[in-house]
């Protein structure tokens, strides 16, 4: 079992590596992950991905009261709905990467298959994604958006802000968001294109084979 300190240490740096690429900027996005306790590590509200501290990281006990480090980030209610409804989250992670929110703003935008399919990779590490409408940062409706999904999605897409991932730990959470930003990646790339993607049989198979949700 990983320790709270490697575990702090790990959410940093992954967080640190998302931001060196780019794929959230400034003081956006936020990152949590279960302790080994029970309780959750968060990343303050106002920092950067690219300069979190490991010892002022946001620490809950696992009955959800704030015990150490800075005030966590507004997005909470985001991240409580996926531990709340998903009994396998052990990290969410949430992004303003910026190909997933021009898809986002398509007007042919798929709400409850965001992502063509495209790449077996998208389907395997994330299931469906779910796009859920605009809120105002910080609003507590999407996390009734989230609950209301009753825990059938691993991912969701926010219109015109960013995508959010749960996992079953953090590196898996990291790698899938960002499987979900490449994949939206291509489709800008590709779009108007007629790109040839997978076909229904195929998906099929990925499901089957490698055991995804794939909730309708």
């Amino acid at each position: 079992m990983t320790s709270e300190t490697n575990l702090r240490e790990q959410i940093c740096l992954l967080a640190k590596s998302m931001f060196d690429r780019g794929l959230t900027g400034g003081s956006t996005g936020n990152i949590s992950a279960r302790t080994p306790d029970g309780g959750l590590l968060v990343s303050p509200t106002g920092t950067s991905f690219g300069r979190l501290d490991p010892a002022r990281l946001s620490r809950f006990d696992p009955a959800g009261a704030l015990i150490d480090g800075d005030p966590p980030t507004k997005e909470m209610p985001l991240h409580s709905a996926f531990y709340d409804t998903r009994t396998t989250a052990g990290a969410v992670v949430h992004l303003h990467s910026c190909h997933s929110v021009a898809l986002s703003m398509m007007p042919d935008a798929n709400a409850d298959d965001f992502l063509p399919r495209l790449t077996p990779y998208a389907i395997m590490k994330l299931g469906r994604v779910k796009l859920l409408p605009f809120f105002l940062p910080g609003d507590p409706a999407m996390g009734d958006a989230v609950r209301g999904l009753a825990g059938k999605r691993s991912a969701v897409m926010l219109a015109n802000h960013g995508p959010v991932v749960a996992g079953k730990g953090i590196e898996a959470a990291c790698n899938a968001i960002e499987e979900l930003e490449d994949t939206a990646r291509l489709a800008m790339m590709t779009r108007g294109l007629s790109p040839l993607g997978l076909s229904d049989g195929d998906v099929e198979r990925l499901v089957t084979t490698f055991d995804v949700e794939w909730e309708a």
